[in-house]
C-alpha cells in the first residue's frame, strides 16, 4: 500500500496500526495458488517488505505452522481409523457370504480357476481360443454393382438436325448419350427400357453391352408423357459371348422405398461409359415440374442425392438388393443447388413398361384411328378452370370408333387400358401403336351439371382414311 491511502483519508489514524487479516481454515487448492503478500505493518517499523519479517510476521507464521501441524496429524489417525474399520467390514462381509453361499468358497490367494477345495465345487472361468475371421474380397456396392452392370446398357442415338443458313437448310447429324436396362429377352429380341428423351427423333440407335460389343436397335414403343421408351435389339444380331455376358435386371418395388435408403444409380454419366454414384433417397413422391418441346407437365418422381449427370438418363437406381426401383430421368441443375437427381418410380414405370414391350411396329395403313381431335389440359389449366387432368376432346368424326363409342365435345379422356393419358402425344402414341380392328377401353370424365363425372366405354379402332 501507498502514503496516499493516509494523505487521501483524513479520517485514518496513522500511528494505528493495520489489524493482522485471519487466515481461514481451509482453502481451496486454486487459492492456494494465488501469491500471498506478507506485507505488514510495524509499530517499530513504518513498512516491514516481504523477506524482512517483522516479530509480528514471525509469531504469526508459527503459530500458523502449529495449527497445521495438528491439522495434518488429526487427518492422518483419521484416515488410519478409516482403514482399520473398513478392512474388519470386508472381511466380515466376505466370511457371511461364504458361509451363506459355500458353493462359492475360495480361499484369499488361490487362483480362481484352479482352487482345489475337496467337498467344495469351484466355478473357473472360460478360456478363449483362437479364431479364423474371413474377409471379403469386395464390399456390399461392389457386390451389387458386379451382379447388375451385366444388365445396364449404353445407348448412343444419332438423329439429323435441319438449320437454315442465309436462305439454305442444311442437315447435321447429332450425337447423344444415353443409358437403359435390359427388362426381357425372348426367343427373338432383347428388350430394353430406357427414356423416351434418350431416343426421341433418334435415326439410329447404338446399343453397347457389358463386353464392349454393340448392336443397332429399333424403338418399340415410346410414351413421351411418362418419358419412357422400349428398344428392341434382335438376337440374331448378337454374338453368343454378349448373350452369355449379358442379363435381365430385377426389378424391386418402389413402393416400399423409405427416405433415407441408400441408393445407387448406374448409367453411361457423359458418354463415357458405365459409371456408379451411391447416394440415399432423398425423397419419395416428389411433384417435380418438367418442360419439353410440346408442353409442361409434373411428374411424381424419387429424389436422390446420388449423383445423376447427363447420359445417366434411363439408367438404372438400385438398391442394396440390386433391384431396380427407379429410372434415372433427371437432374435439378442451378449454382445454388447440388445433389437433387430425380427418378422415376419403378412400380409406377411397370404398367406403362409392359404395354411397350407388346406394342408393334405397324405401318401406316395397320395403324388404328380413333377419329377424334384432341387439345391438352394441363395441371396448369385444370387448376384455372377446375378440370380434370387428361386430353380434352373438341371435335369429334361421324361415323369414327370415337363418335360410335359415345365421346362428345368437352369430355376428357384420362386413361386408355388402363394406362394414365396426361397428353395428345402420348394418346396419339397409344392409338398408332394400336392395329386397327383392336378393341381399346376408355376412360374419360363428362362435365354434368358442373361436376365431372367418371365413364367408360370400348371402342373398336378404326383406319384412317386419309392414308392411303
Amino acid at each position: 500500500m501507498s502514503d496516499d491511502i493516509y494523505n487521501n483519508n483524513p479520517d485514518y489514524n496513522r500511528n494505528q496500526p493495520e489489524p493482522i487479516k485471519k487466515v481461514p481454515e481451509y482453502s481451496f487448492w486454486a487459492e492456494q495458488m494465488t501469491h500471498k503478500d506478507y506485507t505488514q505493518y510495524n509499530k517499530s517499523q513504518e513498512w516491514t517488505a516481504a523477506g524482512d519479517y517483522g516479530s509480528i510476521i514471525d509469531s504469526t507464521i508459527a503459530n500458523e505452522n502449529n495449527k497445521k501441524g495438528k491439522k495434518v496429524f488429526t487427518f492422518i489417525l483419521k484416515a488410519i481409523c478409516f482403514g482399520i474399520i473398513a478392512s474388519i467390514s470386508f472381511i466380515g462381509f466376505q466370511k457371511v457370504y461364504y458361509y451363506i453361499n459355500p458353493e462359492e468358497t475360495i480361499q484369499l490367494g488361490q487362483d480362481r480357476g484352479y482352487s482345489n477345495i475337496p467337498g467344495k465345487t469351484v466355478p473357473k472361468l472360460n478360456t478363449t481360443h483362437k479364431g479364423n475371421v474371413t474377409m471379403k474380397d469386395n464390399t456390399i456396392i461392389s457386390e451389387v454393382v458386379d451382379n447388375t452392370m451385366p444388365a445396364i446398357v449404353s445407348i448412343r442415338s444419332i438423329a439429323t438436325q435441319t438449320y437454315n443458313w442465309f436462305g439454305r437448310q442444311f442437315d447435321d447429324d447429332y450425337v447423344s448419350n444415353g443409358s437403359g436396362f435390359i427388362i426381357s429377352k425372348t426367343d427373338k429380341e432383347l428388350l430394353i427400357a430406357t427414356n423416351n428423351h434418350v431416343v426421341e427423333g433418334a435415326n439410329q440407335i447404338i446399343v453397347s453391352f457389358i463386353d464392349g460389343s454393340e448392336a443397332t436397335a429399333v424403338i418399340k414403343g415410346t410414351d413421351s408423357s411418362a418419358d419412357l421408351a422400349v428398344i428392341t435389339v434382335e438376337l440374331s444380331d448378337m454374338e453368343e459371348d454378349t448373350l452369355g455376358a449379358i442379363k435381365v435386371a430385377e426389378l424391386g418395388d418402389s413402393d416400399d422405398v423409405k427416405v433415407g435408403q441408400m441408393a445407387i444409380a448406374i448409367g453411361n454419366a457423359l458418354g463415357y461409359g458405365q459409371s456408379v454414384t451411391v447416394g440415399y433417397i432423398s425423397a419419395i413422391d416428389r411433384n417435380v415440374a418438367i418442360s419439353d418441346r410440346y408442353s409442361n407437365k409434373t411428374m411424381v418422381l424419387l429424389q436422390t442425392d446420388a449423383a445423376i449427370n447427363p447420359g445417366n438418363s434411363g439408367g438404372a437406381l438400385l438398391n442394396v438388393e440390386g433391384k431396380v426401383i427407379g429410372i434415372n430421368t433427371v437432374k435439378y441443375s442451378a449454382n445454388e443447388v447440388e445433389g437433387m437427381g430425380y427418378a422415376i418410380p419403378i412400380t409406377r414405370a411397370i404398367p406403362i413398361i409392359n404395354e411397350l414391350m407388346n406394342r408393334e411396329v405397324l405401318t401406316a395403313k395397320e395403324q388404328g384411328f380413333l377419329g377424334i381431335n384432341i387439345t391438352d389440359v394441363t395441371e396448369e389449366i385444370s387448376k384455372q378452370l377446375s378440370m380434370p387432368i387428361g386430353v380434352m376432346v373438341y371435335a369429334v368424326e361421324k361415323g369414327s370408333a370415337a363418335d360410335k363409342g359415345g365421346l362428345v365435345y368437352g369430355d376428357i379422356i384420362t386413361k386408355i387400358n388402363d394406362i394414365e393419358v396426361t397428353s395428345s402425344m402420348q394418346l396419339k402414341e397409344k392409338i398408332q401403336s394400336t392395329r386397327a380392328g383392336s378393341e381399346v377401353k376408355i376412360v374419360y370424365m363428362r362435365n354434368i351439371d358442373g361436376t365431372y363425372q367418371e365413364f367408360e366405354t370400348t371402342v373398336v379402332l378404326g383406319t384412317n382414311p386419309n392414308v392411303n
